[in-house]
């Protein structure tokens, strides 16, 4: 009788773990850069000393991916492309739009499973926001005061935040979701005569300022004095991006649910520099991805292998949540990576540019592995123009200024305004890409390779430039196609304004 007793409690038991989940949901902590440049962090590869210790730190903790991509350098398409797990010609926002309303997005999943979400930054870039199911969203509810003042760079206030929502979750006992986005370091820069012009003396919170003698330019750039005091205002958002990060990680800390939270790091895409932010190159759509889930993932660890995509982020947190796949992602998880496993067909990425916020059309795609990159420029046509937000500082004035005299910064003025219509990159010896090999007869075969890899990533992702892109060589196909964009941006839902 005493064995049987024992064996009932036994099973018994069993069947009360298995009920209450064996492995319960951990909590999600996303915290992101806007317009930081990969490696503008110390942990990859930037070496101004102290220029990122809180992401640096967080490098240590967890796994960094060397070779992670976003899906499309510019703010809302991306950012929703992470929240959607689907390209933006996908989910209906290839601008700054609202996806449609069909389309599954990551908190309203969560919610099911019985997370509590918040949002701090960027909340209007998560459009339409019913969609989004936020439960904590203070930056919206003082947005008329943070948002003039530009205190939605304040580290103070992330830590507040953060913390009032750490404490929220804990109180409800649930588990959480939190998006935590630094506005920094997009424009306008610190010292910058549009960043006097935007606060005048209600400006955030200046944690740092660099002399140009202090900082590297950015490879793409012309070291030329105008940008290098440009990049120099730049590096000073870049550090205030980190006492942000840094804020909310020791609010988290604070909290005490540090060990059983799931912490993502990111950057949405490159600096709002020519040739990086809004465009289809390495400095564009590379990303610093940086994992720590404490007992699950390797402290100082790095993969150095595979390609990794911000459309992967949803199906990656969705598995770890037990939340079960929705239909029509583009993504897949990546789970195994975080563990040191290796995962199949992960040697290439996929990247997509539509349009920009003023609703001028410049479609381009991009693929790209370890060594090559391939772009076609559908709206090359050397008579439609290049601008948006990385013509809008003194690093642009500056280069068409040196243009005059300078016949190296006047080719690169010319190819950024007007691009051609390919452009093929060896990244491991051009990170920056200063020399397209596409007219170059010795990369004749491998430019073949890629032009067939286009068309099968554009058949996979259901790209509707498939067929532009398939007959480009027939009279008309090109122009045809860029007139149906210009009709589409036409027609483009108009942001929601909080």
């Amino acid at each position: 009788m005493y064995l049987l007793a024992l064996l009932i409690a036994s099973l018994q038991s069993v069947i009360t773990v298995d009920s209450q989940d064996e492995n319960p949901c951990p909590n999600i902590l996303i915290v992101t850069a806007d317009d930081l440049n990969y490696n503008s962090v110390g942990a990859f590869g930037c070496d101004i000393p102290g220029i990122t210790p809180n992401i640096d730190r967080l490098a240590k903790q967890g796994i960094k991916f060397l070779h992670a991509h976003v899906n499309t350098a510019v703010c809302q398409p991306c950012r929703q492309s992470w929240m959607t797990g689907r390209f933006p010609h996908n989910n209906g926002a290839e601008g700054f739009e609202p996806i449609d309303s069909h389309v599954a997005t990551l908190p309203e999943l969560l919610r099911t499973r019985g997370y509590v979400n918040g949002i701090l930054g960027k909340e209007i870039h998560h459009q339409p926001v019913e969609k989004f199911c936020w439960d904590f969203i203070p930056f919206k509810t003082e947005k008329e005061r943070i948002w003039r003042n530009g205190q939605s760079r304040n580290p103070e206030l992330f830590h507040r935040y953060s913390a009032k929502f750490f404490q929220m979750a804990k109180a409800e006992g649930k588990p959480f979701f939190l998006l935590a986005n630094s506005h920094d370091p997009h424009r306008p820069f610190i010292g910058s005569e549009n960043e006097a012009r935007a606060w005048g003396d209600q400006r955030p919170p200046v944690t740092r300022q660099f002399a140009p003698d202090d900082v590297d330019v950015l490879g793409y750039l012309p070291d030329i004095p105008k940008v290098r005091q440009e990049v120099a205002q730049y590096y000073g958002n870049v550090h205030r991006c980190d006492e942000n990060i840094g804020a909310v990680l020791r609010a988290l800390q604070e909290s005490g649910l540090e060990d059983s939270t799931l912490v993502i790091f990111l950057s949405d895409h490159g600096a709002a520099f020519p040739f990086a932010k809004a465009q289809c190159y390495l400095n564009s759509t590379k990303t610093p991805l940086i994992v720590k889930w404490p007992g699950k993932i390797a402290e100082g660890s790095a993969d150095s292998t595979h390609f990794v995509t911000g459309i992967d982020l949803m199906p990656t947190i969705l598995e770890i949540a037990g939340v079960s796949q929705v239909p029509h992602m583009d993504g897949r998880s990546f789970l195994p990576l975080l563990a040191g496993k290796p995962q199949a067909d992960r040697q290439f990425a996929y990247s997509t540019y539509y349009q920009i916020f003023a609703r001028i059309r410049y479609p381009m795609r991009c693929v790209q592995n370890e060594k090559f990159g391939y772009i076609y420029n559908f709206w090359s046509d050397q008579q439609l123009a290049m601008t948006g937000d990385s013509t809008g500082g003194m690093t642009w004035r500056a280069m068409i200024e040196a243009a005059e005299n300078d016949p190296s910064i006047a080719s690169r003025v010319a190819l950024y305004k007007y691009r051609v219509r390919e452009e093929f990159y060896n990244w491991q010896e051009d990170p920056d890409g200063l020399h397209n090999l596409a007219d170059d007869p010795a990369y004749a075969d491998e430019l073949l390779k890629f032009r067939s890899k286009m068309l099968e990533m554009m058949e996979r992702y259901d790209d509707p430039a498939y067929t532009a892109y398939r007959d480009r060589y027939q009279d008309g196909v090109l122009e045809a196609f860029m007139e149906s964009q210009r009709e589409k941006a036409k027609a483009t839902k108009p942001v929601e304004r909080f």
